[in-house]
């Protein structure tokens, strides 16, 4: 068992489930100590993969056509339930799904020709392998989370509402996770940047959404007028 685990043909698999155990383990210690070190993650994913500016939705509507890349990386995005679920919980789902598809897909090429494929090839097919239950993970938690997700409401009614940060410190073009309740009563999940260069936000920072520069990206002021805040 350890030999398959460390081979090179299964070694990209391994390693997913060894980051998807070390995320839960500096989670669990997180909870214990009132810290987060995944929060970092939430922090570095933005400038990876949602870039989905919302003015390219509108070049499309005005038929400029230049939104198209955009658009659907956007419905990609919202196919793999981004904003529903917390991006750490995506991200696990994601691991657990890739490391246990690669085991799955070299045993039953192993067992019908005889051979591995190369990690790479292996790795590239199990991206594809590995989509459709990561979105079934993430379905399957956000319908255990009710009151944790809702896709009903347009994210561009955000702005103007009272966001909690949950996760990270959020920076100027680093944004941290937060969470706020939409007019139906429900949460979502959203990632979020000051407004200004010298301003930083803590978790459990309250925050004041004034624009919004990508699907689930915000930018904020802190909310200093208690009155204001969401009931």
């Amino acid at each position: 068992m350890l030999e398959t685990l460390l081979s090179p043909t299964h070694v990209p698999f391994t390693v997913a489930l060894g980051v998807m155990l070390l995320i839960a383990i500096t989670e669990a210690m997180g909870t214990l100590f009132g810290i987060s070190p995944a929060g970092l993650l939430d922090q570095l994913l933005p400038d990876a993969d949602m870039d989905i500016d919302i003015d390219a939705d509108a070049d499309v509507d005005a038929g400029g056509g230049t939104g198209q890349p955009q658009g659907f990386l956007s419905h990609l995005l919202g196919w793999l339930c981004v904003g529903r679920v917390p991006i750490l919980v995506l991200l696990v789902a994601f691991l657990t799904a890739f490391g246990l598809a690669g085991f799955l897909l070299q045993g039953t090429v192993n067992t019908v020709f005889g051979f591995y494929m190369s990690p790479v090839l292996a790795g590239i097919g199990t991206l594809f392998l590995a989509a459709p239950p990561t979105r079934w993970l993430a379905l399957g938690l956000s319908r255990i989370m009710p009151k944790e997700e809702s896709d009903a409401v347009s994210s561009k009614t955000f702005v103007g509402k009272i966001a909690v940060i949950t996760r990270g410190v959020a920076r100027r073009d680093v944004p941290a996770e937060a969470k706020l309740r939409d007019a139906h009563g429900q949460m979502h999940y959203v990632l979020v940047e000051p407004d200004d260069d010298e301003s930083e936000f803590e978790q459990g920072t309250e925050v004041l959404l004034t624009s919004q520069s990508s699907a689930i990206r915000f930018r904020a002021i802190r909310n200093d007028h208690a009155l204001m805040s969401d009931s």
